[in-house]
């Protein structure tokens, strides 16, 4: 990143439906050659002049090198105003900002990656990077829940996933429409690690998702042996200006945009508010 306060223009090369809210808008930066270096879990800012901006994880892999994307649910104004755009209208982009996934640590690990919901989002960019360099890495169990089965997101990778060299992809509901043919899991995201034949001793875990969800797996996850700071969480929240000036993502003397959005288990531990905490 040249000039953390430079907006540059990027046009939407594509779009792609998710769910009845959810899109993932393909982007390539118009006024020069430019190639987006980041570490999966890191975001951007996209802006829409006369509306706003906001913070939204990279979801496409860092060796995706002539355009990025970005999974954006329908949620408040900004995202409102995103969903009516169409593939060549422009946006605003500056970025990236945070902290990634620790990907040099898990070189040579297994590796748990854990999601709910639109969580899946920023670890999506992570999973395609794994399968790009397979060499690099253990055994990989993806781990996904969400409250019904059309809220999941990502659904056409689905296949891509489960044919890479060991890896495992394990998927539960909340809920299952009547007539809905489902042949997954049922429940929290949580029962699916009874699933999981990773030993913690030689693993990472990768979570995002609510925070009530990312609590009960961290603590799931120390009960089944995996140490406290072998587990990463993203903390996508109150994030504004992704610079530490505006001070709306502060928790104690933490900014979440700078400081994060990635953060081990005891970091996370350690803020206010008693965010993940342990006991229940």
């Amino acid at each position: 990143m040249e000039n953390p306060y430079i907006v540059e223009p990027a046009a939407i090369t594509s779009i792609r439906q998710e769910t009845d809210e959810t899109k993932t808008y393909t982007l390539k930066f118009v006024e020069r050659e430019r190639t987006l270096q980041f570490t999966p879990g890191q975001f951007n800012m996209i802006s829409l002049l006369g509306v706003g901006e906001g913070a939204f994880s990279i979801t496409s892999s860092p060796l995706q090198k002539d355009d990025f994307e970005h999974t954006i649910r329908l949620v408040g104004n900004l995202t409102r105003a995103i969903d009516r755009l169409a593939q060549g209208d422009i946006v605003g982009v500056r970025g990236p900002y945070g902290t990634g996934w620790p990907i040099d640590s898990a070189k040579g690990k297994d590796i748990f990656i854990i999601a709910g919901g639109v969580g899946l989002a920023p670890l999506r960019g992570l999973i395609n990077l794994i399968i790009e360099r397979r060499n690099d890495f253990g055994v990989v169990e993806i781990m996904y829940g969400s409250r019904k089965p059309d809220e999941l997101v990502f659904t056409s990778e689905y296949d891509k996933w489960r044919a890479a060299p060991n890896i495992s992809l394990f998927l539960t509901v909340d809920e299952v429409p009547e007539g809905f043919e489902w042949t997954h899991g049922r429940g929290v995201v949580t029962n699916l690690l009874g699933l999981s034949k990773i030993d913690p001793a030689n693993a990472l875990a990768f979570v995002c998702g609510p925070e009530i969800m990312m609590r009960f797996v961290a603590r799931s996850l120390t009960i089944r042996g995996l140490a406290e700071e072998n587990i990463f969480v993203s903390l996508e929240r109150r994030m504004e200006c992704g610079m530490a000036k505006c001070g709306r993502c502060m928790l104690g003397r933490a900014y979440i945009c700078t400081d994060g959005p990635v953060f081990s288990y005891p970091e996370v531990r350690s803020l206010p508010q008693n965010l993940l905490a342990a006991s229940f």
